[in-house]
């Protein structure tokens, strides 16, 4: 069994796009559309990294990096986010919030494979 990915993005395209870059690397992918979403299926599932973007309604991506570092079972997970958001007060409340990384869009699936491959293997 491959590792197992959460997405958290409210842009379908994004989803898509992700899922089907890393499915292609051999992971297992589940989509959520919003950080309200992704909280409560990293909460039901299990999963080696989490990827989420910033900018979602109902709940942000550092508000779900805050609720998922809360859990014991995410405390070291990896947690990458993906986003539009490129400033450097942006990256360093990532930082602070408990975000392993941060990629820009629009990605490049190689680098983005990379980056994954490098924090879960």
């Amino acid at each position: 069994m491959g590792k197992s990915i959460l997405t958290v993005d409210d842009s379908a395209s994004i989803r898509q796009m992700v899922s089907f870059t890393l499915k292609g690397a051999g992971y297992d992918i589940t989509e959520a559309v919003d950080g309200k979403q992704g909280l409560d299926k990293a909460q039901t599932g299990r999963f080696d990294l989490i990827l989420t973007d910033q900018n979602m309604p109902n709940m942000d991506g550092l508000t779900l990096i805050k609720s998922l570092r809360a859990l014991p079972a995410y405390r070291s997970v990896p947690i990458l986010v993906l986003t539009t958001e490129a400033g450097d007060a942006m990256k360093a409340q990532g930082k602070a919030a408990g975000a392993t990384g941060w990629l820009v869009k629009p990605f490049d699936p190689q680098k983005l494979i990379e980056v994954v491959r490098k924090v879960i293997g």
